[in-house]
Order: C-alpha cells, then structure tokens, then sequence
C-alpha cells in the first residue's frame, strides 16, 4: 500500500517549537477560573485606587493602557492556538478521507463506478492548502 500525504506529513512533524509551547500553557492558563479571577481582582485594586491618582483622566488612562496591551498579547496568543487547533482538526479530515479512499479503492473491483469516487476523494484531500 502507498504512502499518503497525510501520513507522511505526521511523519515530518517534529513537534512544538518553544513558542507554540507557550502558547499551549497560555492558553490552557487563560482559559481557566483563576486567570478570570486574577482579571476581576485587577479592576478591583484598580477601582480602590481611585483616590490615590491625582487625575481621573491618568486613572482611567492606567487601566485602558493595562487593557490594551493585555488584549493585543492574548489575541496573539489565542490566534495562534486557533490555528493550531485548525490544522490539526484538517489533518485529521485528510486521514480520514485518505482511509475512506482506500478502502473504497479495495472495494472498486467489485463496483467499477468507485474508481471515479476515489480519485475525486483523493483529489479533495489537501484541497484546503491549494485555496
């Protein structure tokens, strides 16, 4: 039996590079109770602090800053692992059609009108990166 694209594209894989290990254990982070708790516990010293700041305008200006930056970073961060998670979901569509072909291709004998389908299906697998 031939090797697939997909099967030799698992092959190749040599894991996570130190960045997208940081962005697993961010987002597994992030997406839990604690980080939310941390975030509510921020707005609260903030709003306290109130008095402290001798401008309204610099105390509102402290937290939309503080925002900001934090939303740009996980938007970066979460971005990254949607992606991942994409691909992932895509490779394993591609393994899945390329076992369908196969079997399909093993039962063709039997059914001639399935040699058409396997080449269409075989066709359609890695379709998404030639988009």
């Amino acid at each position: 039996m031939e090797r697939t694209d997909a099967a030799e594209s698992r092959e190749k894989s040599t894991g996570l590079n130190p960045f997208e290990q940081f962005v697993e254990v961010s987002t597994k982070l992030i997406s839990r109770a604690p980080f939310f708790a941390v975030c509510v516990a921020v707005v609260v010293v903030w709003a306290v602090s109130y008095p402290l700041w001798k401008s309204t305008t610099k105390w509102e200006l402290a937290l939309h800053t503080f925002t900001a930056v934090l939303s740009l970073l996980l938007l970066v961060l979460l971005e990254n692992a949607g992606r991942r998670n994409t691909e992932s979901m895509q490779e394993k569509l591609n393994v899945l059609a390329e076992a369908l072909a196969a079997l399909m291709e093993s039962r063709a004998a039997d059914d001639p009108e399935l040699h058409e389908a396997v080449k269409r299906l075989r066709e359609a697998v890695g379709l998404e990166e030639r988009h």
